[in-house]
């Protein structure tokens, strides 16, 4: 498996409403091409960021359900015009799992 990391950091005072928009409009969306492994907000250390991880079987798998996801009027008309105003940055990551981990 194939585990990508995104981390956004969100405008000032904007994290809850993210949060809401994400849950609402963007999560049934985007679980149609990707399983979700867990999603985080920071409240100590860097302020105002969600950090999700989501699974993938290969890379080619990602770049097509992604592909697809693009593709999708509901993620680019109801999610993303909302959702991108309330951020500042995104950052995305590619985890390998160590052989040791207990997520492969």
């Amino acid at each position: 498996m194939f585990y990508e990391m995104r981390t956004y950091t969100v405008k000032v005072g904007k994290v809850n409403e993210y949060l809401d928009h994400f849950e609402e409009v963007g999560f049934p969306i985007i679980s149609k091409y990707a399983k979700l492994v867990g999603w985080w907000y920071t409240d100590i250390g860097e302020l105002n960021q969600v950090i999700h991880i989501w699974e993938y079987e290969s890379l080619d798998v990602r770049k097509e359900k992604r592909k697809q996801l693009y593709e999708d009027k509901d993620w680019t008309e109801k999610f993303v015009p909302k959702a991108f105003d309330m951020l500042e940055k995104q950052e995305s990551k590619m985890l390998y799992a160590a052989s040791f981990s207990p997520i492969k």
